[in-house]
């Protein structure tokens, strides 16, 4: 009996070892800010290289509280809403873009400087949390490399009037 334990036990734990959360972020980087802005955008890439998960919650020292959200189209003008969680299929990456889901940091400390970096740490349903360092880029930037503006009809105070 005890000589099958063993084999038995790999069998019925390898699907479990296939299926462990695995999460790798990466491409970090945040919009930068005037000294009057409350509010900034943090983008970054998830790839889940495990089991299906959930993105539940974001934070770093630099603001009071980063919410998950969407950007959606409300007839010609582009608003923000807050997501609860963002699912994480296994084997995909998801993109945190500007004009998609992004991380709004609410109640900046200090303005975000182009070229500063800052912790960003990201909680899973089931995988560890995982904190990342990101790269402050330009003003309206539509990638960490890129300065280009953000698009027409972008409506970043309508997150504040949605329900």
């Amino acid at each position: 009996m005890r000589r099958y334990f063993v084999p038995l036990a790999l069998l019925l734990a390898f699907p479990a070892m296939a299926q462990a959360p695995s999460i790798s972020v990466a491409n970090a980087w945040a919009r930068a800010t005037t000294a009057s802005q409350t509010v900034g955008g943090v983008f970054l890439t998830i790839t889940d290289t495990g089991g299906p998960d959930r993105l539940l919650s974001a934070s770093s020292p630099i603001a009071d509280m980063l919410e998950l959200h969407e950007t959606v189209a409300d007839g010609d003008v582009m608003k923000m809403r807050p997501v609860t969680a963002l699912p994480l299929a296994a084997g995909q990456t998801v993109e945190l873009k500007p004009g998609s889901y992004h991380l709004m940091a609410m109640g900046l400390k200090q303005p975000l400087s182009p070229g500063a970096t800052f912790p960003v740490t990201l909680t899973f349903e089931k995988a560890p949390p995982v904190t990342v360092i990101a790269t402050v880029g330009k003003a309206g930037a539509s990638s960490p490399a890129m300065g280009t503006a953000m698009s027409p009809g972008m409506d970043h105070g309508a997150m504040h009037k949605m329900p």
